[in-house]
């Protein structure tokens, strides 16, 4: 069979145009899956990102800047880290829906404390430039998507590092 070059750029087209549509498909499906991710999250999960945005949102009205959103450090996570001028907030976030069962910064009992500071501990090991203080601060956002405007409560200075911690500088 003879060599036809218009046959071969065919050929090498078509096998291009499939791996294009086959890339293509791939990205639509991974796009796809994480939407379905997110649509599928279980109440609480979402009820937990609203607050989330909602502190968020709260703390740039202040003029906070935001440094990282959920923040995973091995096997923990900050929900919120933020620079407020010279410090350094760790920023734990706790939603409910009312108060009924008692305020929300009453989950972040004493092992939620001694997470939250090995993550700081180790968010500090990973910075270039050591922040001259830094602090932990508790969020309550009470309220649902659907009720509207959420009554926020901000707490600084909600509790220090955890004494088995230490800061090496």
């Amino acid at each position: 069979m003879a060599h036809n070059p218009a046959r071969v750029n065919a050929v090498d087209s078509g096998v291009a145009a499939c791996a294009r549509l086959g890339y293509e498909q791939r990205m639509w499906s991974w796009f796809t899956a994480l939407w379905r991710r997110t649509e599928a999250l279980p109440e609480h999960l979402r009820t937990g990102r609203w607050g989330e945005e909602q502190a968020e949102r709260f703390l740039k009205q202040l003029g906070w800047r935001i440094l990282g959103r959920r923040v995973r450090l091995g096997r923990d996570e900050l929900d919120l880290v933020a620079r407020a001028g010279e410090v350094l907030v760790f920023v734990e976030v706790k939603t409910r829906g009312s108060e009924d069962f008692g305020r929300p910064a009453s989950a972040v009992d004493a092992g939620k404390r001694h997470s939250l500071s090995r993550a700081a501990v180790h968010y500090l090991k990973k910075l270039r430039e050591r922040p001259d203080y830094f602090r932990f601060d508790v969020i309550e956002v009470i309220g649902a998507e659907e009720q509207g405007t959420p009554r926020i409560r901000h707490i600084e200075n909600a509790f220090p590092l955890n004494k088995r911690y230490r800061i090496w500088w």
